[in-house]
């Protein structure tokens, strides 16, 4: 279900399927970045620390977002980039066994000065399975 400019407007808001991260999503967040930080590899050390237990990496879940926009379909063959993005908050540790979704808000959308393509500002808010907001950005 491709979306397009005219189709977004503020307020709309899209639900993605939920996935549950595991001990894989981890390791491979880690090889693929080398931030083999203790809090992230180490359960020794984790369970040291505020949270008992290792977090997956903050920017997985920001990764685990774009993924889920694109799992909803709404801009696939419509969208051209991503600008920016901004006011990105880690507001809850991401555990492993935790189950997470994506709720986007569209929050403005406008047309380029040429006319020839849009730009629509969204919300990204990704949820636990406890409903609390772990991240979001706009």
């Amino acid at each position: 279900m491709t979306l397009y400019l005219e189709d977004l407007h503020e307020g709309r808001s899209f639900t993605s399927a939920a996935r549950t991260v595991t001990e894989t999503d981890l390791t491979m967040f880690s090889m693929v970045t080398g931030d083999w930080n203790a809090i992230h590899c180490d359960e020794e050390f984790a369970k040291t620390t505020q949270f008992g237990q290792r977090l997956v990496h903050g920017l997985f879940g920001t990764s685990l977002m774009l993924g889920f926009l694109h799992q909803i379909g709404i801009l696939e063959g419509s969208a051209l980039a991503l600008l920016n993005i901004d006011k990105l908050t880690f507001r809850k540790p991401i555990l492993i066994g935790d189950t997470l979704h994506l709720r986007l808000t569209i929050l403005s959308s406008r047309p380029t000065k040429d006319g020839t393509r849009g730009i629509v500002g969204r919300r990204f808010e990704l949820f636990n399975q406890k409903g609390e907001i772990v991240q979001d950005m706009t």
